[in-house]
């Protein structure tokens, strides 16, 4: 039977469940937080074993490094890593891969629709309709502000 690599992951990393049948068969995965070892004996007692780390924004510590010596990799689903101690991985060698800026556009668009939302006050008026409330306290006014929205389409 051929030998799985083995991927620590301290808390659960939900992004990855659409995933999770696939890497099952690549992988075997070590998910601290089902062990009811405390953390740093979990740690302990796979430290030999863990060459990946896989997290979203769990930090990523001195402290926690410390019990990964074979640690070659850490993966995060995030886009930032101010959760992980970047110096300390440096310093070993540690490889770091994140998300980058692959959700950018989509969290523009979130924000701007958002934006719009609170403006117009959407969600409110759909909770005063929701509610039962147009019948009794009449119409609800959604066109109080004046917007100007300037495009700016970066390719």
């Amino acid at each position: 039977m051929e030998k799985l690599p083995v991927v620590l992951q301290l808390l659960p990393v939900t992004t990855i469940a659409t995933f999770e049948d696939r890497f099952l068969k690549k992988y075997r995965f070590l998910k601290a937080w089902e062990s009811s070892m405390p953390t740093d004996l979990f740690l302990t007692t796979h430290a030999q074993s863990v060459r990946a780390l896989l997290c979203h924004q769990t930090p990523v510590t001195a402290d926690v490094l410390h019990y990964l010596p074979s640690l070659q990799l850490i993966v995060t689903t995030s886009a930032g890593l101010n959760h992980i101690d970047l110096t300390e991985c440096w310093r070993r060698g540690i490889a770091i891969a994140n998300a980058g800026d692959c959700y950018s556009e989509d969290g523009a668009d979130y924000a701007v629709g958002l934006f719009l939302d609170v403006l117009r006050r959407i969600s409110a008026a759909d909770r005063y309709v929701r509610q039962g409330l147009w019948p009794t306290m009449g119409a609800y006014p959604l066109a109080s502000k004046v917007s100007i929205f300037i495009s700016l389409q970066i390719s």
